[in-house]
């Protein structure tokens, strides 16, 4: 508890540092760190070359990272019956547990450890950006319910920007080598995590009047610290930084990165002084304290006695008996009845199509430059592209489709078919490459898969409701992996190696003769991204069913529950 009336500084500063503001703020550092797998291709190199593994065993490394990365129902689990504090403490465990014993594996400290070893390693180490999402993410938007697209375009705007952030910190902490990348995301992200432990909690709902020019002024630091690392990425690629400049740049990244908390000190500021003119006595910062006081519990159980006794009635029945008997939408569902709902499997259709395809995409990005004869350095500016322009998908999917939705009341799945039409586009413009295409097709796919992925979490929120949106958060992108497997794996790889081996008889030699296939031409893409453009268009058509099915849900207040909640709570 804190106190407002009085206190002087300390108590201002007990207020900031307990505020919903400073807690949101704490939750975009813990985001910003959380975005490790997004560096394997920078030291995967060096695990390739270090173990003596060849592309077939780090591609199955890659898999396992992605398995770990995108797999987060225990997450989700755990958070449902454990404080947030121990979901961060298991989070930060598991990313320095995972990523210091590849980095000792591969700087030799400890023994050679044997390929499932290392796979368990990463998959540890990746599975622990759930925890990260599931303890800041989640918290937040239940904090901040009746802006929720917004928070989660902004959340996973930092997510997208983490590993570009990072890299502009391990060129100024440790230079050059790769490796000691690997030692700077197993313990940066863990320290990020345990410094704000306890700042990250659930509290009480409440209306401030500055909320959304608080979220638009996060939205205009966060878009100046992307274009800054789009421009340094580029300059990077182009000219040798020195130790020196690099270090200017790692300062300039984190001045952005820290800014947005002059504006929490503002904020709470405002706050105090409102505070100590209107309430001269002593009253509490509204924070839901995990044990609340005999008084108010008697107050909440006099009030809310129906409503409690509803939700006692719902929890005691039998989960099957209620299964395929789902409330409202917008309503609490139980994990099971969203699961089996048909909303639920259309939005896992939709991903495995559109999320699926898009990390086929990105994957692939560096054959693609490869076989349409681009350089080096212009296929790391396709992959800074991916980059940046998936942040930008993820932060204006939740500022536009709020504002969409807000202004005209259109559902937010179709905001989400868009983004579908947009990624299959750029898998067109692959399949069928014209002079400076594939920059477009960077552009497209990358911000399509921000914005579904964004989106994603959106839809699930509000129409399962957030009782139980930890583990339905998690469950949303189950489909990714998948999608990423079939698509990749068994589309993409296989028909790339067939074309590349058809190559390889044209000129007369056998498979076993070269060691690496490798396919030239406009040829090898056509196929396999034409079926990428196609799965991308029938999950648009998957996605339509849910905008016919939602469209009258989204033509009410969708937020009106929360509103009316913090109204009593004023």
């Amino acid at each position: 508890m804190a106190t407002t009336g009085g206190g002087g500084c300390c108590g201002f500063v007990l207020q900031v540092l307990q505020g919903r503001w400073f807690m949101m703020f704490a939750s975009f550092l813990i985001m910003a760190g959380s975005g490790a797998t997004y560096l394997f291709g920078v030291y995967s190199e060096d695990i390739k070359s270090t173990l003596g593994y060849d592309q077939s065993t780090l591609n199955l490394l890659s898999s396992c990272k992605d398995l770990g990365a995108n797999v987060g129902v225990l997450s989700g689990l755990i958070a449902e019956v454990a404080p947030t504090w121990l979901v961060l403490l298991i989070g930060s465990a598991m990313n320095f547990t995972g990523y210091f014993l590849i980095w000792l594996a591969i700087t030799r400290r400890i023994p050679r450890p044997a390929v499932w070893q290392m796979c368990v390693y990463i998959c540890i180490g990746a599975n622990s950006q759930n925890f990260a999402n599931t303890g800041a993410l989640v918290t937040c938007v239940k904090n901040f319910p009746e802006n929720r697209g917004i928070m989660i375009g902004l959340m996973k705007g930092f997510v997208g920007l983490s590993g570009a952030m990072m890299t502009q910190l391990y060129y100024a902490i440790y230079g050059d080598d790769s490796k000691f990348l690997i030692l700077l995301i197993a313990w940066l992200p863990a320290v990020i995590s345990i410094f704000f432990v306890y700042t990250i909690r659930k509290m009480k709902l409440s209306t401030h009047p500055n909320e959304l020019k608080v979220f638009y002024e996060y939205l205009a630091i966060t878009v100046l610290l992307a274009l800054l690392i789009l421009a340094l990425t580029i300059s990077q690629e182009q000219v040798s930084f020195s130790h020196a400049a690099s270090a200017v740049s790692a300062v300039a990244v984190c001045f952005l990165t820290f800014l947005p908390l002059g504006i929490v000190v503002r904020e709470e500021w405002a706050t105090w002084k409102q505070s100590k003119t209107q309430q001269p006595t002593t009253t509490t910062v509204g924070v839901a304290d995990d044990a609340s006081s005999p008084a108010r519990d008697l107050e909440i159980h006099a009030t809310d006695q129906p409503k409690q006794e509803e939700n006692d009635n719902t929890d005691d029945a039998s989960c099957c008996a209620n299964v395929f008997k789902p409330p409202e939408r917008g309503a609490d569902y139980t994990i099971m009845q969203a699961l089996l709902s048909l909303d639920m499997i259309t939005l896992f259709v939709a991903t495995f199509c559109g999320l699926g395809s898009s990390l086929a995409v990105m994957d692939n990005l560096g054959q693609i430059g490869e076989s349409l004869g681009y350089p080096q350095h212009t296929i790391s500016t396709f992959v800074s592209l991916v980059s940046v322009w998936n942040y930008f998908g993820r932060v204006f999917a939740g500022f536009i489709s709020e504002i969409i939705y807000e202004k005209w009341k259109v559902p937010r799945p179709v905001i989400m078919m868009l983004s579908l039409v947009l990624s299959g586009v750029g898998d067109l413009l692959v399949a069928f490459p014209a002079p400076g295409s594939v920059y477009v097709a960077s552009l497209l796919i990358g911000f399509s898969y921000g914005a579904q992925l964004t989106l994603i979490f959106i839809v699930i929120s509000e129409l399962f409701g957030l009782k139980y949106y930890s583990t339905l958060f998690n469950c949303g992108q189950l489909a990714s992996p998948l999608g990423s497997y079939i698509l990749n794996v068994l589309v993409v790889g296989r028909l790339y190696d067939e074309e590349a081996t058809r190559q390889l008889a044209a000129r007369g030699l056998t498979r076993s003769a070269q060691k690496e296939l490798t396919c030239i031409g406009r040829q090898c893409y056509r196929t396999s991204f034409s079926i990428l453009g196609g799965v991308n268009v029938f999950g648009a058509l998957v996605l339509l069913v849910l905008v016919i099915r939602t469209r009258k849900y989204y033509q009410g207040n969708i937020y009106r529950r929360y509103r009316d909640q913090m109204a009593e709570n004023e």
